[in-house]
């Protein structure tokens, strides 16, 4: 891995980003997380380094045949800045076991006037599939929906702050704001095995649009340059197996 990945951040979305702010096994130790999973499924029975290309099957060998407890030896931790519609896609799935998160509270922290998600376009709702969007609203219909959505938020905003600034909490005074559009930033460390399965989910075409963006760039951006075995194994055998 590039010792420069650390605090390295990816823009995502309007006002998004991810920040990888960890990673296990550190760089400044040496070892590569390909390794440190290879090292981890021999120690099994005491066994070392074999070379490089006989390390490679090895790894290939552990995820191709489900041996997923070496994957869990390489962690990453990231800081993730996304809207709260963002936020329930993420961990709406068991296949991301959270070891550890923390959020940004509204209790302690006052939101700002732009902390808020405006889409480019608005999508349609999909015909075939209940929960899926699919195509765009083009248009003066497309331009007239944001600027309302905007307006919306510029007033939901000013509500807020007004109850503020009239001694209202700031656990209630949220409540006037609008709730999924709302951008949060939050800490969470997972490990590699649960976050391919994540990834699979959330990379996938059907995942909504404003997960897939954040999946996406964690997969290209941090997963794919820790793990080049690892990434390589998971497009062949997960992501696009043969039959």
């Amino acid at each position: 891995m590039e010792p420069q990945m650390l605090g390295r951040r990816v823009e995502v979305l309007d006002k998004g980003w991810v920040e990888l702010a960890d990673i296990m096994p550190h760089p400044a130790t040496g070892v590569s997380g390909d390794m440190a999973i290879v090292n981890a499924a021999r120690v099994s029975f005491l066994g070392e380094s074999k070379g490089e290309q006989a390390d490679k099957k090895l790894l290939f060998y552990l995820l191709r045949h489900a041996h997923t407890s070496p994957f869990e030896m390489v962690e990453f931790k990231f800081r993730v800045r996304a809207p709260l519609i963002t936020w329930w896609q993420w961990v709406r799935h068991r296949t991301f076991h959270f070891q550890s998160v923390n959020a940004q509270s509204g209790r302690y922290t006052p939101f700002e006037e732009d902390d808020f998600y405006v889409p480019s376009v608005w999508r349609k709702q999909a015909k075939s599939n209940k929960q899926a969007s699919e195509g765009e609203i083009e248009g003066e219909v497309n331009e007239a929906f944001l600027q309302q959505l905007v307006a919306h938020y510029e007033q939901s905003h000013k509500l807020y702050a007004n109850a503020l600034e009239n001694g209202v909490s700031k656990e209630m005074a949220r409540l006037f704001l609008p709730g999924f559009s709302v951008y949060y930033t939050w800490v969470i460390k997972v490990d590699a095995h649960n976050l391919m399965g994540w990834l699979k989910l959330r990379m996938a075409s059907d995942a909504q649009y404003e997960i897939r963006v954040y999946a996406d760039a964690i997969y290209e951006h941090f997963f794919k340059p820790a793990l080049p075995w690892t990434a390589e194994a998971f497009e062949t055998y997960i992501l696009n197996p043969q039959p």
